[in-house]
């Protein structure tokens, strides 16, 4: 059953685009600590949205399909989060409806739906922060949808940290007491 997946993805598209709402002004400023512009941030957040959901829908085996999603940068930030919200929608019924045993490639391991469910709500969590940190707006993740990406995805995670940054450790975001921020990081899809 992927309800509970669906559901996540839901949560944190919605997350997201509440957070991408108030994102108003040049969207070409670096998003937080990366190197990529809000907008070069939010098309990767969108492409990876709507990516995993064909992925699910296609399911390859062996390749990232050839569908391309891209923002308009002139758009303004109800419009982005928009968008948010629409692949969010697609990627969760995409989840709901694909079969459990299904799985789809990806380099990071061949995955399931609970996999790109984990992986969409990370991009959402995660990118929609490092925007909002561009624009100057504080963001805390809710540690109830980062909970379950953590254990999805990164069992390597260490234990007795809050979700929330766990997730932003695991994504090379923050460091944790006694454990340096990750320079080099990766999330694991492989169907379990």
């Amino acid at each position: 059953m992927n309800e509970p997946w669906d559901s996540l993805v839901s949560a944190a598209a919605e997350d997201s685009a509440a957070l991408l709402e108030k994102c108003a002004g040049d969207w070409s400023r670096p998003a937080g600590e990366l190197t990529w512009s809000c907008t070069q941030t939010v098309d990767h957040l969108s492409q990876a949205v709507y990516g995993y959901a064909a992925l699910l829908i296609a399911r390859p085996t062996d390749r990232y399909v050839a569908l391309r999603v891209a923002m308009d940068a002139s758009a303004p930030a109800d419009e982005i989060a928009e968008s948010v919200r629409i692949g969010g929608t697609l990627l969760a019924q995409t989840v709901r409806t694909t079969d459990p045993g299904a799985w789809a490639w990806h380099p990071w391991g061949p995955g399931d739906a609970s996999a790109f469910a984990a992986a969409g709500a990370l991009e959402l969590l995660v990118h929609s922060r490092d925007i909002a940190q561009g624009f100057g707006i504080e963001a805390a993740l809710d540690g109830e949808l980062c909970a379950p990406v953590v254990d999805r995805l990164f069992p390597e995670a260490p234990s007795g940290q809050r979700p929330a940054d766990t997730l932003l450790w695991c994504a090379g975001r923050i460091a944790l007491p006694g454990l340096p921020r990750r320079t080099d990081w990766r999330w694991d899809g492989t169907a379990r």
